[in-house]
């Protein structure tokens, strides 16, 4: 067993992915030269916080690091322009200047809105994630991007902005439920789907090598924003099922998780191109975790929402197409021919 693997990323900033296990419990000693003599205000939910927070505390405690808190209501919903203010306000309050430290300890709404507000207030303060779930570890934690929620759709307002540093806990996953789990798959599957990488034979295994699992997720994450930190071209791909994805999570009003969304984006336009192989093995590795293709809603009602996303502008959408494992491309396509494509993958 490897002790502690470290993924690199060579962004606008260069920084570490570190994976081990107990490692929530290491945080004040890996982050210490980060923080060095600044203030630090670890920002998490009310589902997390009540798991980790103390511990993460005691771990800044014994290098001589007093840390503040911010909790705020677990769930999407709290990833909005409201708990963003709150946590500036809480900020300034505190005193907190550009030389501190935010810590992100959660899923991906606590990272993506703790990333937003390092990234704006004072114009930008250093931040570093603790991702509790897999789907944070494998995919929001890393990259920068970071953002929240308007009433017109998912991370509508937001900014790229990299960590100082990820540390990930596999520990962690001990406490998801199987569902919260099943969403960081989804994500998996999506990595699987449009680099391989010999992640679908990983996926599909008896038993889950967890830590391997990630690290191949973050590598690939890493050589795409290393290669395209904006998403002005091969970061495209990493949206994979996302653009009906994100239109179901929407339509749903979040009650439906994002992986979940995920899931069945992937499988309507997999299934839409007709690749019936290709659909029998994405069929496969989302039955594993019942994560279900059935979407709830009507094609138009998807187009509606899909015409919102941050991605679409007058002449349509980039649309991410995977027609073999661990091949994908990059097709424009109309929203007229979406609402055709999305009408095909839900026959």
């Amino acid at each position: 067993m490897v002790d502690m693997r470290k993924v690199t990323v060579n962004a606008s900033k260069t920084y570490d992915i570190i994976i081990k296990k107990g490692a929530i419990d290491l945080v004040g000693n890996l982050t210490k030269d980060i923080i060095a003599q600044g203030k630090v205000c670890v920002i998490s939910d009310s589902n997390v916080a009540p798991l980790y927070m103390e511990r993460v505390k005691n771990s800044l405690s014994k290098e001589g690091i007093k840390a503040k808190e911010y909790v705020f209501p677990a769930g999407e919903k709290s990833k909005n322009a409201q708990t963003y203010i709150e946590i500036l306000n809480f900020l300034a309050q505190g005193g907190f200047t550009r030389k501190d430290t935010l810590i992100a300890l959660g899923g991906g709404v606590t990272g993506d809105l703790t990333g937003f507000c390092a990234a704006t207030y004072m114009r930008g303060i250093k931040f570093i994630q603790l991702p509790t779930s897999l789907l944070a570890a494998v995919d929001s934690s890393v990259g920068g991007k970071t953002g929240i929620d308007l009433s017109c759709g998912k991370n509508l307002a937001g900014a790229f902005y990299q960590p100082s540093m990820v540390i990930f806990d596999s520990d962690v996953l001990k406490t998801l439920s199987k569902e919260y789990f099943a969403d960081g798959m989804a994500e998996v599957i999506k990595y699987a789907m449009i680099k391989g990488e010999g992640l679908d034979k990983l996926i599909l295994a008896e038993e889950l090598d967890i830590e391997e699992i990630v690290e191949r997720c973050v590598k690939i994450k890493r050589d795409i924003v290393n290669a395209d930190e904006f998403e002005s071209g091969i970061r495209q791909i990493l949206n994979f099922g996302h653009t009906v994805g994100h239109a179901i999570e929407a339509q749903s009003d979040y009650t439906i998780s994002h992986g979940r969304c995920v899931a069945m984006g992937m499988y309507i336009v997999t299934k839409a191109y007709k690749c019936e192989n290709l659909c029998k093995q994405l069929f496969k590795m989302l039955e594993k975790f019942n994560l279900k293709t059935n979407c709830p809603y009507t094609p138009k009602e998807i187009l509606e929402r899909a015409k919102k996303d941050k991605k679409a502008d007058s002449s349509g959408v980039n649309l991410i197409v995977s027609k073999e494992m661990g091949k994908c491309e990059i097709v424009k396509i109309t929203m007229d021919e979406l609402l055709l494509l999305i009408k095909e993958g839900m026959k």
